[in-house]
């Protein structure tokens, strides 16, 4: 489990926008405090140095995040090898 951010706002199209310490992958599992599901991570924007990052939520109240700091799950799925074929 890292630490991803603080939520400063939720978007226009209801995704919650955090400031990141550090740069996640898309797709990785996100969760608050508790150790509770809130979503994974949709987009990363802004400067490398101190990126951004849009979380798409599966909570019916994204409001109520805010201030809150949210932890990443990275995802654990292999990548298929590329099959070199004899020719």
């Amino acid at each position: 489990m890292q630490h991803l951010g603080h939520v400063l706002h939720v978007s226009v199209s209801r995704n919650l926008i955090l400031k990141a310490k550090l740069q996640p992958k898309i797709g990785d599992k996100v969760v608050d405090e508790n150790l509770r599901y809130v979503g994974s991570v949709f987009d990363v924007f802004g400067p490398v140095s101190s990126p951004y990052v849009s979380v798409k939520p599966i909570i019916t109240e994204p409001q109520r995040l805010i201030k809150s700091t949210l932890y990443t799950i990275p995802s654990t799925a292999r990548r298929k090898e590329k099959r070199k074929y004899a020719r």
